[in-house]
């Protein structure tokens, strides 16, 4: 009956997919824990089924016996092996546990460094050493450590691509930290894990995992275009700081319907009682100073201030300004 029971519930574990695929060498690391561990507890499923089935039907109580059972005192040698046998094995996957996040933490001297900043609801990557541009896609070439920086400028928010197993938390006020080292090819989703308010479930990036070639061709483009003329590089801004997930911009082929259309700026300027130019300005760093009718205040974020550089969001305003119609 043991032997039967094993099968099945292996039969279980390995033919339904549980897992994502692993694509990264973390994920194949955390996978082997997982069968480690999911091998130990088909062992015990097994041997508890197979005593609870036998004793059912071997010890069960005849229709016509009411009579008590024998009294027992306990067997003190099966109380220590069902007390040793436990302890062995989860001391087992503690230690495998312990070493495999040991490992999964160590990028080495090669690594590259991407600033990660989760803000309601969009995530931003930079590049520091590459040029410090920003993107709204983290790239990454294959096969190389990749460490994440991450920050989280108003709630708590958590990193996760599930096909790289690894899941960390962007908390306010503190640097946390994951290493990745992807091993294939493709385009990964990225999700925030951690309810962080109305646009929670919106809040969505994709991972790119590129050749060494085009990843370098890619970053080269991202600093042309971060230093070339000022549309360009409005644009480039505009599509780093996720506005095309709440605005419609025509210019920038945004569809966005969370907040006000930004095809419309000028006679919401004249609404304002403002320059264009600078109520725009006003308008990405004092969100709440003017509401457009229809929306509510509080909706979007109040600290592009410190977060986008001077010369990017003097970037975006131009390109903004110059796009209306």
């Amino acid at each position: 009956m043991g032997i039967v029971f094993g099968a099945v519930a292996t039969a279980v574990a390995y033919f339904v997919p549980w897992l994502p695929a692993a694509d990264s060498k973390q994920a194949d690391r955390i996978h082997f824990l997982f069968w480690f561990t999911t091998a130990i507890c088909i062992g015990i499923f097994a041997v508890v089924a197979a005593v609870i089935v036998y004793s059912i039907l071997k010890f069960r109580v005849k229709p016509d016996d009411d009579s008590d059972g024998v009294p027992l005192h306990g067997n003190t040698g099966l109380e220590i092996v069902w007390t040793a046998i436990p302890a062995v094995l989860v001391t087992a996957i503690s230690i495998v546990a312990a070493v495999i996040l040991v490992q999964n933490g160590r990028a080495g001297s090669d690594a590259l460094n991407v600033d990660v900043t989760a803000q309601q609801f969009w995530w931003q990557f930079t590049y520091p050493t590459l040029g410090k541009f920003t993107s709204p896609t983290l790239n990454l070439p294959v096969n190389q450590p990749v460490v994440l920086h991450l920050k989280s400028v108003d709630v708590i928010h958590s990193f996760w691509v599930p096909q790289f197993s690894q899941k960390q938390d962007a908390v306010p006020g503190i640097e946390t930290k994951l290493v990745i080292t992807p091993e294939k090819l493709g385009t990964y989703p990225v999700i925030c894990t951690e309810l962080c308010g109305l646009g929670h479930s919106l809040m969505r990036s994709t991972a790119v995992v590129q050749s060494k070639t085009d990843f370098d061709k890619w970053a080269q483009q991202q600093k042309a275009a971060l230093h070339g003329p000022p549309g360009a590089a409005g644009l480039t801004v505009f599509t780093a700081q996720g506005c095309a997930s709440c605005h419609t911009f025509t210019p920038a082929k945004a569809t966005g319907k969370v907040g006000p259309d930004l095809d419309n700026l000028t006679a919401a300027a004249k609404k304002a009682g403002q320059p264009l130019a600078a109520f725009i300005k006003e308008s990405i760093t004092n969100p709440d100073a003017y509401i457009a009718p229809g929306f509510k205040k509080g909706v979007m974020p109040t600290t592009f201030a410190q977060t986008i550089p001077a010369d990017q969001l003097q970037e975006l305003v131009t390109y903004l300004q110059t796009g209306q119609k």
